[in-house]
């Protein structure tokens, strides 16, 4: 099975629509690692598109945080105003929806799908030390991850690690334990702007790390016209 595996969209819409566009027939079936919503202007938008285009997806923890009235002290404060709008705009069914998401870790076939780390969905994976603490908690052989908004790859094999950057190529299949975050498609934190994906062929075990232009503008001027604070459509412009 070909996939496109995407998370952290944060109710970007044109970046999911180019990456829509970019991966288009390379994939069978798309899955997501979570955090649909948060930080952008288009929650619902991003949600109806979810509700009937992704095979499987998981919950992340603004998905979490936006469909339960929980507690967002640990929020900054940027990330718990956008909370609390994206509370307002979001459509009942929406809400709903994103309030049912199964938490990760979540299998598809041999691998599996996590917001954050194995142990923890609020848990970030980037230094070689949460690699392999991380690695210690795997289920399956292969994980794909996000929260970190940070486009990677770790593989284990007999006690050594081999990180991957951006766009790089890989191929999973074999003996080695692997880490993969596709990175964020809506608010990429790597300092390059273009939204990010990866393409996985199941059969194979070849990934592709994926990066694509968007209209970062555009995504900039509906954050300001729904009243979100400026901070989160000017990181877009920085990819950061």
């Amino acid at each position: 099975m070909r996939y496109l595996i995407i998370s952290d969209i944060h109710a970007n819409w044109h970046a999911l629509e180019a990456v829509l566009a970019a991966a288009a027939g390379q994939y069978e079936q798309i899955l997501c690692c979570g955090d649909l919503v948060g930080y952008g202007a288009h929650a619902n938008r991003v949600v109806e598109w979810a509700r009937s285009a992704i095979a499987v997806v998981i919950r992340g923890n603004h998905d979490r945080a936006c469909a339960f009235e929980e507690d967002l002290e640990w929020f900054n404060p940027v990330a718990r105003t956008s909370t609390l709008w994206t509370r307002s705009v979001l459509t009942a069914p929406n809400r709903l929806w994103l309030r049912e998401l199964a938490q990760g870790p979540r299998a598809v076939g041999d691998f599996q799908l996590i917001h954050g780390s194995p142990r923890d969905e609020d848990e970030y994976v980037i230094s070689l030390e949460e690699f392999r603490d991380a690695f210690g908690c795997l289920e399956a052989r292969v994980a794909f991850f996000g929260h970190s908004h940070v486009q990677c790859a770790c593989s284990w094999f007999g006690g050594r690690n081999e990180t991957f950057g951006p766009e790089s190529k890989l191929v999973s299949s074999g003996s080695a334990a692997w880490l993969i975050n596709p990175g964020a498609v809506g608010q990429p934190r790597d300092r390059d702007p273009r939204a990010a994906y990866a393409l996985f062929d199941s059969a194979s075990g070849h990934v592709r790390l994926m990066r694509t232009r968007y209209d970062v503008e555009a995504a900039r001027r509906a954050i300001l016209k729904a009243g979100l604070p400026r901070r989160l459509g000017d990181r877009l412009r920085e990819g950061s």
